[in-house]
């Protein structure tokens, strides 16, 4: 007996003493993946600004630039403050009400909290920028500051509870993986009610008859789509916070979505306009929120 313990000791302490390395190294590699997934989302935001600038009027840029820069500075400090407690703390179906300042913080990801919060942060500036597209060109900047302190410190934490925090919608059975509600819906339905509060821009409409306000940079807003583009790749594949294991396969499946989605996008999008308008249109094809009107490219693609 002894001499079976001198022989297994040694086997089983070596193998224990592999075990955490390995252990180490996985988080330490999903930490990059969601670090660098974070920095992509967070690189969106140059490219909201470029496709917002480029296709409203020259008179308009700085105004939606501040906008952007401003409203992912607001969301971090009110993510931090109280908007990742609403979202990920301990509380109720509704709301969480435990962690504010990341103090005791509750921490669902299997990366460090510093990268996950970093990365729901960048979501969160995502979720309010959208806005800034729907509504631009006829909010003042003081609204859409408030706006943006309450849609990142209050409701985007809420609805984001409610589906990944284990509120009542996850209760339930509802499944969000890179955020088609909790961010793109939410913002979505932020900017439709603003927009029908705002109504249209002035001149939009002239004796009951549609008037194109074509953007004044087609260059920089196509810079922005892909911008945008690239910035996906973080947004989707890192939502699975992580590629080791099983998690690199999913990583790239979604990767690859990502981008047969967007190219889909973009030859459905230059289809329509070519069949609707007689003629391909770049504005129409690039920006796929559909949130800016028809001339922005008035003559057409080459000429055509």
């Amino acid at each position: 007996m002894v001499g079976l313990l001198v022989l297994c000791g040694p086997a089983g302490v070596a193998s224990a003493a592999e075990t955490a390395p390995a252990a180490s190294l996985s988080v330490a590699i999903d930490t990059v993946w969601v670090l660098m997934a974070a920095f992509l989302v967070f690189f969106m935001q140059a490219g909201f600004g470029m496709v917002e600038a480029g296709f409203l009027r020259a008179k308009n840029t700085c105004n939606i630039l501040t906008k952007n820069f401003m409203d992912y500075c607001s969301a971090s400090l009110m993510f931090f403050l109280v908007g990742y407690a609403f979202m990920f703390g301990a509380g109720n179906g509704f709301i969480g009400l435990s962690g504010f300042g990341l103090s005791g913080a509750e921490n669902p990801s299997g990366v460090p909290l510093w990268a996950f919060w970093l990365f729901q942060a960048a979501f969160c500036g995502a979720a309010a920028t959208i806005v800034a597209g729907g509504m631009a060109g006829r909010m003042k900047f003081p609204a859409y500051l408030m706006y943006t302190v309450v849609i990142s410190g209050l409701v985007y934490p809420i609805v984001g509870h409610w589906i990944w925090g284990g509120g009542w919608l996850a209760g339930m059975g509802f499944a969000d993986f890179a955020g088609s509600t909790v961010v793109h819906a939410t913002g979505g339905w932020a900017a439709c009610i603003g927009t029908i509060l705002l109504g249209p821009r002035i001149g939009k409409y002239v004796n009951g008859r549609i008037k194109a306000i074509p953007g004044h940079n087609i260059p920089i807003a196509s810079l922005g789509v892909f911008i945008l583009w690239f910035g996906w790749f973080g947004f989707n594949p890192g939502s699975t916070l992580g590629v080791s294991g099983d998690g690199g396969s999913a990583a790239a499946l979604v990767a690859m979505n990502t981008n047969l989605a967007a190219a889909a996008g973009a030859v459905s999008a230059m289809v329509t306009i070519w069949l609707a308008a007689g003629k391909p249109d770049l504005g129409m094809t690039g920006d796929r929120r559909g949130a800016m009107p028809l001339g922005p490219c008035r003559k057409g693609v080459a000429g055509a």
